[in-house]
């Protein structure tokens, strides 16, 4: 990497401090996001400000208190260590940023205005596309840019959800477990999102939902689609582990209303023993890092549900975090941008 290039890593974020008003600040500019919540601004405030400000932040919060460590968030902490780890094996200069609180995408850049970077790859920890992280991250990042660091070159890297790398990182850590336990099924947990916002990335107007396997078929209708991201993703991790379709299945978590991609995760937790899968596996390969969604949502209340459903074991398996294999993943996609900028500048 040249001397005038460093790498911003992007994660979504999570509350300054755990207490009731930094869980509300939080919450507040989470879901003030027009790619977020993607409905008129009046009414996306007006349930807002009515609906969740004034009872949400103290479930939020209950739920923060159960996985946050005394070092402060599972999130941040992973995104800190892969940060190091990565500027140990690399030697390149590294800024993390969250989406939303801190440390912001406006420090970050200001870091780098500072140091004199003037390229900047900048890398959303999301494996999938989807309006509520990929593209809010790439138009926030730029926003801020024109204002901060105008001369700056970006380059983002694209989702990396059939990367080979990714599929064996994934599958490496998933393997172990399998071997370890006897799973009636490996159940992937994707956080979900409404299906309208699935059809928005859809530039063909004409392809998702259209048909049930709309989503395993590449074409222009699926490229840019999150749920044809996570399915993809699965089969292909299923066939690096050797897995019959029998043996594994997706979910969607963390729904807010109706709408959203089903099947829901929670619903599936309560059905599965009754359908003989008393001891399962569960991943969540949405998520580069653990945070509240899997360490809470599907380790902690996940758990129960399956366990007061008649389940007999579950066995949530870990995000990638700060493994190795992240490393070696990011560098990988990383230095595959640089190749590919390289080729486009020769054949130009």
């Amino acid at each position: 990497m040249k001397s005038n290039e460093a790498i911003l890593l992007v994660n979504l974020g999570s509350p300054k401090s755990l207490d009731k008003k930094s869980v509300k600040e939080y919450l507040n500019v989470f879901l003030s996001d027009d790619y977020v919540v993607d409905i008129p601004k009046f009414l996306q405030q007006l349930i807002l400000k009515l609906f969740i400000l004034p009872f949400r932040p103290k479930q939020t919060l209950h739920a923060y208190e159960q996985i946050w460590t005394k070092s402060g968030s599972p999130l941040i902490i992973s995104t800190l260590n892969i940060k190091d780890k990565l500027i140990k094996k690399t030697g390149w200069h590294v800024e993390i940023a969250m989406r939303y609180e801190d440390p912001g995408i406006e420090l970050a850049l200001n870091n780098l205005k500072l140091k004199g970077f003037n390229k900047v790859y900048v890398v959303p920890l999301y494996p999938h596309n989807a309006m509520a992280t990929t593209i809010t991250t790439k138009v926030e990042v730029e926003r801020l840019a024109k204002e901060i660091h105008p001369e700056v070159e970006l380059k983002f890297i694209k989702p990396f959800y059939k990367d080979e790398k990714y599929i064996k990182a994934i599958s490496k850590g998933v393997r172990k477990y399998i071997l370890e336990h006897n799973f009636d099924k490996l159940i992937f947990s994707y956080h979900g999102i409404p299906k309208r916002q699935a059809k928005k990335t859809d530039i063909t107007g004409a392809h998702c939902f259209e048909n049930n396997d709309c989503c395993e078929v590449e074409s222009l209708g699926s490229t840019d689609c999150y749920k044809a991201h996570t399915v993809q993703s699965s089969i292909l991790i299923a066939k690096e582990l050797g897995l019959k379709s029998s043996e594994w299945e997706i979910a969607y978590q963390s729904r807010i209303g109706p709408g959203w991609l089903t099947p829901f995760t929670d619903k599936r937790l309560e059905r599965l023993p009754n359908e003989g899968a008393k001891s399962i596996g569960i991943l969540c390969p949405s998520f580069i890092s653990d945070c509240l969604e899997t360490l809470e949502e599907i380790d902690i209340r996940g758990r129960k549900t399956f366990m007061d459903a008649g389940g007999e074991k579950m066995t949530y398996i870990p995000c990638l975090n700060e493994s190795n294999e992240t490393v070696e993943l990011l560098i990988s996609i990383v230095e595959d941008a640089k190749k590919f900028e390289i080729k486009a500048l020769k054949t130009a």
